[in-house]
């Protein structure tokens, strides 16, 4: 199973950008380990579109143009579920074990996830009821991963 971050908005050159490539980069080298195939981020440019319904459903598509079918759908938004890091990390481990070809991670642009993609997402999760910045999401997401792969390998960067 491969697992993908896929987000609305391009990451510039910076410190934003290393973070979260530094991370997934250690969820990449540690995926095999666990039994996942690998671990991507996709971006896509943001909607030009005038309404923000308009908006939504078309970066919607941007964001599951490269997801397989039958993918688990993790949409992030502000009024979804909080988990712990170990129910995150049991949740990854059940869709690998459950065969699904991809878990996907989705962030939305700045006004938020399409209400049909939110309704086709079999988890809507939240970094919190604060609203994030989209760079900061994306960081957090990232090393959510990756914590989530060391905890199924029984590695020690996760402590309680």
């Amino acid at each position: 199973m491969r697992v993908l971050l896929s987000a609305i908005g391009r990451l510039k050159t910076g410190p934003e950008r290393e973070i979260c490539a530094r991370y997934l980069e250690r969820a990449q080298a540690s995926a095999r380990s666990v039994g996942l195939t690998g671990v991507d981020m996709r971006e896509a440019d943001e909607s030009r579109a005038r309404r923000p319904e308009d908006r939504k459903a078309e970066e919607a598509r941007l964001l599951t143009t490269h997801i397989p079918a039958g993918a688990r759908l993790i949409v992030l938004d502000e009024r979804g579920k909080t988990l712990g890091s170990e129910a995150f990390a049991a949740d990854l481990g059940a869709a690998r074990d459950g065969g699904a070809p991809a878990y996907a991670l989705l962030i939305g642009g700045a006004d938020g996830i399409d209400p049909e993609l939110r309704a086709k997402a079999s988890l809507v999760l939240a970094f919190g009821a604060m609203t994030w910045p989209h760079q900061l999401v994306r960081i957090m997401a990232a090393e959510q991963i990756y914590r989530a792969i060391t905890i199924l390998s029984g590695h020690p960067y996760h402590r309680v």
